[in-house]
């Protein structure tokens, strides 16, 4: 079967099953995005929480001085201790990684927080001072903790939500003995990745900063006129905070057959409805529901349903591994297909990368709508910062070129507002960092 009647096929299953990039409008979902990141500023309802983070960017970063730094992500949690040099530079010492608590299975809140203290007794006598990136909608309060308001990512410890972090944490590691007082500042994965593009680039002049995560989950924050947030009465209107948007939240998105099927059979159905369709967490599960669902109705091969159907688990990884490697039997996608034609393997391909296109989309309507709320870099000389942060962005093929193909095309060309992708190593470990030295 020649290549463009493979692809014409490809293109009319994904449209009558509503999963195709090019049924989005970019003008159109940017307008929804902004609708509800106002609706949240405001406190009104909102699928877009629009968390103020009430963390300082203006104070300077003591030199010499080592910090504690937690991070808990999608699936790791990493622990270190930081200081920063007479270069300004960090210096990243004590550094360990483990698993994050209730990611195999649930865990009490008394286990939570005793399985994090345990994880920070190499560090716990550096310093008093706690950076903790945690990367989870949380109500940030102005003494700087936080409290749950729920857990995505497929983190199983329910008796966690509600509960404020730092101050649980502070009661765990009192309990294993340790009589200084530790004080916590939280922030999430985005807050720390816009502070270490802050200050990795002191020698740039930005117009704004936005931070961006597309690793195992995603998530934006940018920079808001404290004028803007209304539903906070008792704001200095003078001064600006960053605001963590929680983007994966945004439920105004075109789902499709296939998304609705997916999302009935997680664990939280109808919560983070934006992420389960980009994110690296789930972008390998919703590639073989939509692969199953196209040999069901006749688009490879019929012996290949059931070789799908024995995958039981396919993770992002795979699904860049085979668009790498497309003739290779090492993965689960080549291996299933292995028997069929080679047209099975041109479909699946071709299927593959048309949901990472409109993932990009995607990810570039979420991050057009947070610099046009920041109403910054309309100059081309001083373009907004975005330090992006995350292994499914840089990691899955043609995904990054993809989001800078339409924010070139929308955001620049269409919108005129200016942009530069920075990419810092150890964003969310110097952010956290940052903010537990400032705050």
């Amino acid at each position: 079967m020649p290549l463009d009647s493979i692809k014409k096929r490809v293109i009319e299953f994904l449209k009558n099953n509503k999963m195709d990039y090019k049924d989005i409008d970019m003008e159109t979902y940017v307008d929804l995005f902004l609708e509800e990141m106002g609706k949240g500023l405001q406190g009104v309802e909102s699928s877009l929480q629009m968390l103020p983070t009430y963390i300082d960017i203006e104070n300077e970063i003591p030199l010499d001085e080592p910090v504690i730094v937690l991070d808990a992500g999608g699936t790791n949690f990493r622990v270190a201790s930081i200081y920063f040099g007479r270069d300004k530079k960090p210096v990243i010492e004590k550094y360990k990684k483990y698993t994050m608590p209730g990611l195999k299975r649930e865990v009490s809140k008394e286990d939570f927080f005793k399985i994090i203290a345990g994880y920070t007794q190499d560090v716990v006598g550096v310093s008093a001072n706690i950076g903790f990136c945690f990367s989870y909608p949380t109500e940030m309060l102005r003494n700087k903790d936080g409290r749950l308001i729920h857990l995505s990512k497929e983190i199983q410890a329910k008796e966690v939500i509600g509960e404020l972090i730092g101050d649980n944490l502070v009661s765990a590691i009192r309990s294993m003995g340790y009589s200084e007082t530790k004080h916590v500042v939280l922030l999430n994965d985005t807050v720390a990745t816009l502070l270490a593009g802050r200050s990795a680039f002191h020698d740039r002049v930005f117009d704004s900063y936005i931070g961006f995560i597309l690793g195992t989950g995603t998530n934006c924050c940018y920079i808001e006129k404290n004028s803007n947030i209304t539903k906070d009465k008792n704001l200095n209107i003078g001064r600006e905070q960053i605001i963590n948007i929680e983007s994966g939240g945004f439920g105004k998105t075109p789902r499709g057959i296939i998304d609705l099927e997916f999302d009935k059979s997680m664990i939280n159905p109808g919560m983070y409805t934006f992420e389960k369709m980009i994110s690296g967490a789930y972008f390998g599960s919703l590639c073989l529901k939509t692969l199953l669902m196209a040999a069901e109705e006749g688009l490879i091969s019929h012996p290949l349903k059931e070789e799908f159907e024995k995958i039981s688990i396919l993770d992002t990884e795979d699904v860049n591994d085979f668009l790498l490697y497309p003739g290779s039997k090492s993965n689960p996608l080549s291996s299933a297909i292995s028997s069929g034609k080679e047209e099975d393997r041109i479909t699946l391909y071709y299927i593959i990368d048309r949901l990472i296109e409109r993932a990009a989309k995607l990810s570039a309507i979420n991050l057009s709508s947070a610099v046009i709320e920041s109403d910054k870099g309309k100059n081309p000389c001083y373009p907004v910062c975005i330090t992006a942060e995350g292994s499914t962005f840089y990691g899955l093929k043609t995904l990054k070129e993809k989001v800078e193909y339409y924010l070139k095309s929308y955001l620049v060309e269409r919108q005129e507002h200016y942009y530069e992708f920075v990419n810092v190593e150890n964003a969310t470990l110097i952010g956290a960092a940052i903010a537990g030295l400032t705050n």
